[in-house]
């Protein structure tokens, strides 16, 4: 935990997080509590965000896989959901043949904030680990900080 919140503080320092306005970026947001996704959508939607809801991993990895490179800026994955998980939804897309599979940032969602639980969100192919309830700007800031000015 500690490691996403210094590398968070450090893009913060430097400037470039302020610099990419997420109006009009498109998310791929898999959480499968309705309840959760419709509060992150309507989070989302204050920043004039286009979200996109999977109700769980397999169906994430096949919304992933049906659009063009590039469809997506940034994929908020929930660890904890039926039929695939978000440790095996991310590593399915990391493995994928196509250009942005390596580098569309990938952000987990969970309760569960234990350096172990970081760890293995790093080793699947994560880019930062936020607990869950998200707080906005934290969420915001996150977004800013990997998504990359195109």
């Amino acid at each position: 935990m500690d490691e996403f919140k210094a590398a968070f503080s450090r893009k913060s320092l430097d400037g470039e997080s302020s610099e990419v306005d997420l109006a009009g970026k498109r998310i791929l947001l898999a959480e499968d509590m309705l309840v959760n996704a419709e509060i992150l959508m309507m989070m989302l939607a204050t920043e004039n965000v286009d979200a996109e809801h999977a109700e769980n991993g397999q169906i994430a990895v096949n919304m992933f896989a049906d659009h063009e490179p590039g469809y997506y800026d940034a994929i908020l994955m929930d660890l904890r959901m039926p039929e695939m998980d978000g440790l095996a939804a991310t590593r399915a897309i990391r493995t994928m043949e196509r250009e942005d599979a390596r580098t569309i940032p990938i952000i987990a969602l969970t309760a569960n904030a234990f350096d172990e639980d970081v760890q293995r969100s790093m080793q699947a192919g994560l880019n930062a680990h936020l607990s869950k309830p998200v707080e906005a700007d934290i969420l915001f800031g996150t977004l800013r900080s990997l998504i990359q000015v195109r």
